[in-house]
């Protein structure tokens, strides 16, 4: 691959274009253009400023589509270790408070309407009688 390709293939990118499209332009390999894409992370340039987007968690550069929503994680994992580590950040949409039917402790319910517990210990002693023979 030589120096024009390799410009063609960022200013391809760029604009968005897929790996297939960029391949058969070119007349390369689609997993050629893919692993040069990996290997060479797209720089937008905004001016005189560079612009490139890093994963929030472990600050890898992040490849970005034009046509897409902008990517704030580089993976599944990353993103959520990330949610996990800022609780506080997190919209919950629906957030109760219940009390106990068991030990009549208020706690907080996230989502499920069909919670009535505020643990597994609780459940087990109103319904089983709390692990008790019950015969």
């Amino acid at each position: 691959m030589n120096d024009k390709q390799k410009v063609k293939i960022q200013e391809l990118r760029l604009q968005g274009t897929g790996y297939r499209k960029i391949a058969k332009e070119m007349g390369l390999s689609e997993n050629t253009i893919k692993s040069y894409c990996r290997r060479h992370p797209l720089i937008e340039q905004k001016g005189d400023l560079e612009h490139v987007h890093y994963c929030l968690q472990c600050n890898k550069v992040i490849d970005q589509n034009g046509k897409r929503k902008e990517k704030k994680f580089c993976s599944d994992a990353c993103r959520m270790a990330w949610w996990n580590s800022h609780r506080d950040k997190v919209n919950h949409r629906i957030v109760r408070k219940m009390e106990c039917p068991c030990c009549h402790k208020t706690f907080t319910v996230y989502g499920n309407g069909q919670r009535k517990y505020c643990s597994h210990t609780c459940y087990v002693k109103d319904r089983f009688g709390g692990g008790q023979d019950g015969r």
